[in-house]
């Protein structure tokens, strides 16, 4: 868990969820986020809300209220969540004076990363990756797509050539899943370690049982 100091500001990241599949990654890692102490400002895209719907029964029609069942906030979790719009440009999140540690959007269909690749900021969650990019802070895409067209590949080395973190969502298997919760807990968990996070959420190649 991230542990601050008193009087001082949490930690704080801006998340973005996309019309790929894989709903629950981005559903998990924001749990852990706010269970460790760190300040989420999220986003999602319309896709984002239909792929909720179909793949984890959200109300995509009662958004805010989605937001605290399916993230099981208590009152201390809560305050730390944000929640926008896609439409908002004008939210904080859309200007380079917003302070924050970086974004990370997951899943990330092939269409946010080839807007974010080539500058489509549109609607406010390609901006905000576009701001991470201009104010040189870490943006994370977790890409979930297969297979991957010549397109997507040059999409993905021209963002990792930018300094974009790229964590595909590739669970592993050497450290003996036994769930599809444990397979979701080990792409979460390589998420978090490019967010600097402190987790446990799997065992590392070399340590015990």
């Amino acid at each position: 868990m991230v542990v601050t100091e008193q009087g001082k500001e949490p930690r704080r990241w801006v998340v973005g969820w996309t019309g790929a599949s894989g709903a629950i990654y981005g559903v998990k890692l924001c749990k852990e986020l706010l269970a460790a102490g760190v300040e989420v400002h999220l986003v999602v895209s319309d896709a984002g809300w239909r792929v909720l719907k179909e793949e984890l029964g959200w109300d995509a029609a009662r958004r805010q209220e989605a937001l605290k069942t399916g993230l099981g906030l208590g009152l201390g979790e809560e305050s730390l969540l944000r929640y926008y719009p896609n439409g908002d440009i004008g939210a904080a999140i859309a200007s380079g004076s917003f302070r924050c540690e970086g974004m990370v959007v997951v899943p990330c269909s092939m269409g946010s990363l080839s807007a974010i690749a080539h500058g489509t900021a549109d609607n406010l969650l390609t901006r905000a990756a576009d701001v991470a990019l201009k104010e040189g802070r870490p943006l994370l895409l977790v890409p979930r797509e297969t297979p991957l067209s010549a397109i997507h590949l040059e999409n993905l080395l021209k963002l990792a050539r930018l300094g974009v973190r790229i964590i595909p969502a590739m669970p592993a298997f050497y450290y003996g899943p036994q769930t599809l919760e444990d397979a979701v807990d080990f792409v979460v968990g390589k998420i978090m370690d490019g967010m600097n996070v402190p987790h446990r959420l799997f065992r590392r190649w070399g340590e015990s049982q």
